[in-house]
């Protein structure tokens, strides 16, 4: 599998674990150390407990509305990994970068952003993803 392709299903695994409300799947995709977290409107969220306690909170919320992702795109450069793309949250649109660190033979999340989006893109089809290194 290509480095893009194992990041892109680590992607998938991420949301996987929000739509099923799967705290142990969303604390087994972060990293340990130095992991960062903005989810619209918050403040940053420094640190794997802070991280762990948003999700947790977010994953228990029965009014919680399911993330349908879009557009995505890989980037690769060494041990770092990067997946732009669409959120689609109960009707609004978000534009989103998950930021991965392949660790212990893994791509682990250390940074999820997540930010309004004025303009709700059409679907592309995905680009051919090239490696960077």
């Amino acid at each position: 599998m290509s480095d893009e392709a194992s990041l892109l299903a680590a992607n998938a695994a991420y949301y996987r674990a929000f739509i099923e409300g799967d705290i142990d799947r969303m604390s087994a995709l972060w990293g340990e150390d130095d992991v960062a977290c903005i989810h619209p409107g918050w403040p940053a969220l420094i640190g794997r407990e802070a991280v762990l306690a948003s999700y947790r909170d977010i994953l228990r919320n029965p009014m919680q509305e399911p993330i349908v992702r879009r557009n995505e795109r890989a980037l690769v450069s060494g041990a770092d990994g990067r997946v732009l793309c669409v959120e689609v949250v109960g009707g609004a649109a978000l534009v989103a970068t998950n930021w991965f660190r392949f660790t212990g033979g893994a791509w682990r999340l250390v940074h999820h952003q997540a930010s309004p989006l004025a303009v709700v893109p059409a679907e592309t089809p995905p680009e051919r993803p090239r490696s960077l290194h």
